[in-house]
């Protein structure tokens, strides 16, 4: 994707419409899916719903949720009839009952396995605090199904440069024990829209 996608052709190609799908709670209600996916997932609010509505210029895409843990379905969207969005039930809410997570977790584990069309997971992580233990047992688990996973860090703008810094070489040297995981690393912010178009170039390079 070079010279032909020029960062204002990545970009109008995320101002056209965007359909929901579906939603689903249970494996059983998944539907085998023709176009190529990409999947976003990270902790409860870690700004994905943001993230997703700042991708594709909306502000109700994706409800924004001052509750963590509300996400309880896998939900889908069709970008362009071109490609999907699966937006993943955040994780590693302590308020949420062992029992829904549990639930929860089946669920993302029998998308994850039964998709052949997923292209890579966006794995989102809060950059005012780098790795929780979930976010690189959630990495680990993508490694064990060989999905590659490419991770996103959010809230950029939250963050000074300096702290950045650190983070980065920090997270450079986690993620070398995750050989699913793509070097590159995204830093954005939805509230200011930084990183927004190298975010929409990595999709559209999974997928297209």
């Amino acid at each position: 994707m070079g010279d032909e996608w020029p960062d204002g052709k990545v970009d109008g190609f995320f101002q056209y419409p965007v359909e929901f799908l579906y939603s689903c709670v249970q494996g059983k209600d998944l539907k085998p899916q023709v176009l190529p996916e990409v999947a976003f997932s990270g902790r409860s609010n870690v700004g994905k719903s943001s993230l997703l509505n700042a991708l594709c210029y909306r502000k109700t895409l994706a409800r924004v949720s001052h509750t963590p843990g509300r996400t309880q379905s896998l939900n889908f969207f069709e970008v362009r009839k071109q490609l999907i969005f699966v937006d993943l039930p955040g994780y590693g809410y302590a308020r949420v009952s062992q029992q829904k997570q549990k639930t929860w977790g089946g669920l993302v584990e029998d998308y994850l396995k039964k998709s052949n069309t997923l292209k890579r997971v966006f794995v989102l992580v809060d950059a005012r605090h780098g790795f929780k233990p979930s976010d690189l047992t959630f990495m680990d688990y993508l490694c064990s199904l060989g999905q590659s996973f490419q991770v996103v860090l959010t809230k950029k703008d939250k963050v000074s440069g300096i702290e950045l810094g650190a983070l980065e070489d920090n997270l450079s040297e986690q993620l070398r024990q995750f050989p699913a995981a793509l070097d590159e690393k995204i830093y954005v912010s939805a509230r200011k829209k930084e990183g927004i178009t190298q975010l929409r170039r990595a999709i559209l390079e999974a997928t297209l």
